[in-house]
């Protein structure tokens, strides 16, 4: 099918030329309302308007399908977007206090949850006394860091405490503290950091120097007190001196009288904590109180004595005894680190005359001085009259009994053989062997030996005729005993080629 021809579009004017005046006018449609667009550019040049056909004039031609269709006017390039205005941040966030002292409050912050598109400049602190509405800035210049210290404050002042963050666009809303701050030293509680060695008793000889150090926590400057069970202690005897994070406990020279329970104490107003170190001054103990000899026999000397007056303020660990030959004079240790009260001294020496001493110890040493028994002890010579003990002796009287019998054994004709049995027996028994119940005597093709019980029958080169049932009789004046085995004498093996 032919495309039809593309329609010509004319102007109003003459599109009313060419209208026949007979046919009558189309009654005008309703214009629609028209929307609001958004204003364009104009352009260059009107775009002519097609005349609306009237009833039953030609219609205009239209385009066939697939037909190159009228390219439409040329449009203006638009204009670039003017850019969004700049927003202000949002206020930052968890404000909230750090530390507080005396002249200065530190705070901190976390960034904004949103910032604006123009980006981030800083923060301002801004303070403000209680019961005022004078808002200050405290930094003079934006900080870019999320803490801040506020300083050069009263002690004393409550302070409003809020952050605000900026950028080109301006003031965030402003991030605001709760509560007001009250620009003083924060209480931290008192603690007493007692070393470990000084939970336990702590023990020093009398004459050591005694130098302790005793590190405490506190804030404010907590206020130290030292006191001896109880009662405030001795300055002449004992020096304190307290720093900020210690106190040095120092004793020149101990003496028995410092030994006790201190207790140390640290206060910061209301709050206060104690700590107790236990201290024990020792020296050497005293002697026993007394020593004396309650009883000698023989060549033994039973001593006893009593606990010393001083013990040096520690517990005894033990005793030490001596002796003494009266004739000598010479002292030799017998017992040392003895625990008990009483001992009996033997190994003395018949005719000698002996004294003795006791020292005490414990964990300082041994004593210095002794005590000595106020008697002797005299071991007399005596008359021994030595009487051998009587011993009945002893039977070993015994009939014969084999401990080991004979094994049924088999050899080969022309290969001597051993047969061998063991026998016990008191008096030692006498020994027969016999085959097929006949005495074998001293024949020469039998050797018979008896050593140590160990009986044996070597039987030379047997032939046929020595197969059969060997027998050992043991025999004493307390009875018999027997015991047999069977012997079998083989034929050798003879191979073929041999025979042949």
């Amino acid at each position: 099918m032919p495309a039809k021809p593309a329609p010509i579009k004319k102007s109003a004017k003459a599109a009313k030329k060419e209208e026949p005046a007979a046919a009558p006018a189309p009654e005008p449609a309703p214009e629609p309302v028209p929307e609001p667009a958004p204003a364009e550019p104009a352009p260059a040049e009107a775009a002519p308007v097609e005349a609306v056909p009237a009833e039953g004039a030609p219609a205009e031609a239209v385009p066939a399908e697939g037909a190159p269709a009228e390219a439409p006017p040329a449009e203006a390039p638009p204009a670039e977007p003017a850019p969004p205005p700049a927003e202000p941040t949002s206020e930052p966030l968890e404000l909230g206090v750090e530390d507080v002292n005396d002249t200065s409050v530190t705070i901190s912050w976390r960034p904004p949850a949103t910032i604006g598109n123009s980006g981030l400049d800083g923060y301002t602190v801004e303070i403000c006394k209680e019961g005022t509405a004078d808002w200050k800035a405290a930094n003079e210049e934006l900080t870019v860091s999320c803490r801040y210290v506020i300083k050069n404050q009263t002690t004393g002042d409550r302070l409003n405490i809020r952050v605000v963050a900026m950028n080109p666009s301006g003031r965030s809303p402003p991030a605001a503290l709760a509560d007001t701050v009250l620009v003083r030293e924060v209480v931290d509680r008192p603690k007493i950091r007692l070393p470990r060695y000084l939970r336990q008793r702590y023990v020093k000889n009398v004459g050591e120097k005694i130098n302790l150090v005793i590190p405490f926590s506190g804030k404010p400057q907590p206020a130290v007190s030292w006191t001896k069970d109880g009662q405030p202690i001795d300055t002449k005897k004992v020096n304190v001196r307290n720093s900020d994070k210690d106190s040095i406990f120092f004793i020149r020279a101990a003496e028995r009288a410092d030994s006790g329970v201190y207790e140390m104490c640290v206060k910061v107003e209301s709050f206060e904590d104690k700590s107790q170190l236990t201290l024990q001054i020792v020296e050497l103990p005293g002697p026993p109180a007394t020593i004396k000899i309650v009883d000698t026999w023989g060549f033994n000397v039973a001593l006893e004595w009593t606990e010393p007056k001083d013990t040096g303020n520690t517990a005894i660990t033990g005793y030490t005894i001596q002796k003494a030959d009266k004739k000598t004079g010479d002292w030799f240790t017998v017992m040392e680190h003895y625990h008990r009260l009483n001992a009996t001294i033997s190994d003395l020496i018949m005719g000698n005359t002996y004294i003795f001493r006791a020292f005490t110890e414990n964990k300082c040493g041994i004593s210095e001085e002794a005590t000595v028994t106020k008697t002797s002890a005299t071991i007399q010579k005596i008359g021994i009259d030595y009487k051998p003990v009587e011993y009945k002796e002893h039977d070993f009287s015994e009939p014969p009994k084999f401990t080991t019998s004979l094994v049924d054994r088999s050899t080969t004709v022309g290969y001597s053989t051993k047969l061998l049995c063991s026998v016990r027996g008191f008096p030692k028994p006498r020994i027969e062997w016999m085959k097929n119940q006949m005495i074998i005597g001293d024949d020469p093709k039998f050797r018979q030996m008896n050593n140590q019980g160990i009986c044996s029958l070597e039987i030379r080169k047997p032939g046929n005729y020595d197969g059969g049932v060997y027998t050992c009789r043991a025999k004493n004046q307390h009875g018999e005993a027997l015991v047999t085995c069977k012997l079998e004498v083989k034929q050798p093996v003879i191979a073929e080629a041999d025979k042949k």
